[in-house]
């Protein structure tokens, strides 16, 4: 071959981020390009190679700003009151930002329940991330208005196994989980919620979370459903824990 791979990734790269414009490059360039373009061409796997390594370092760029935001916005990531919190008196506090109608949340949230369960020491924070509209934030309305009825779990599991999540399908969860179902609703219709989702909007943002979920533990950014993250995570913040005593 005529490029050797670390000279055609770069090109690869350069076709990616720039799109080089031929009318502006001398009649060299334009030679390279076109054997640049046969190469990618005849090897196509270093596209996706390229794409990955791009993406890779897009998530350690947005990993390297919420250090900062995470070290700043510490009290309302783990400690703002309104939010639900399993196991409170846990020493390790993980927090995940989440939406009830995200596939992924629903993909993540039975090892999320399994997280709570067999891990006492784990203190973990819901924050409704409300991203996917109305029905989003019904669902979202209608699990903190359970919160004081103590239901917020049952509603939380109902709701991520519910393929389909709809206003009527809110109602008959929430019901089945034992919810007072009206007085709900009324409690999450209130303006109190109403700034309670705008805040976390806006934590989100300070956060440069861009999707569902995105989990928080110590000051790691875990986003997506990456549970061995998650888990790795928790760990080595087990670990800290321990050695400070």
């Amino acid at each position: 071959m005529p490029f050797r791979r670390p000279l055609a990734l770069a090109a690869a790269a350069l076709v990616l981020t720039t799109g080089m414009a031929a009318c502006s490059q001398p009649k060299s360039d334009e030679e390279f390009g076109k054997k640049v373009r046969a190469y990618l061409l005849e090897n196509p796997e270093v596209l996706l190679e390229v794409s990955a390594k791009l993406q890779e370092k897009q998530l350690a760029q947005a990993a390297s700003k919420s250090q900062g935001a995470i070290a700043k916005h510490r009290q309302a990531i783990e400690r703002d009151p309104r939010d639900f919190v399993a196991n409170p008196n846990g020493t390790i506090t993980v927090t995940e930002f989440f939406d009830y109608k995200c596939g992924y949340c629903k993909i993540a949230a039975p090892q999320v329940l399994e997280i709570i369960e067999k891990n006492p020491d784990i203190r973990f924070v819901f924050k409704e991330f409300v991203i996917f509209g109305r029905d989003s934030e019904l669902a979202a309305r209608m699990a903190i208005g359970a919160q004081a009825q103590g239901k917020t779990l049952p509603v939380y599991k109902g709701m991520m196994t519910e393929k389909s999540l709809d206003e009527a399908a809110i109602a008959r969860i929430a019901k089945a989980a034992g919810v007072d179902v009206e007085k709900a609703r009324a409690d999450g219709a209130s303006a109190a919620v109403t700034q309670q989702l705008q805040d976390v909007q806006g934590l989100a943002q300070a956060l440069h979370i861009e999707g569902t979920p995105a989990f928080i533990v110590g000051d790691k950014m875990i986003p997506g459903a990456d549970m061995k993250a998650l888990n790795l995570a928790i760990e080595e913040a087990r670990i800290a824990v321990k050695k400070k005593g």
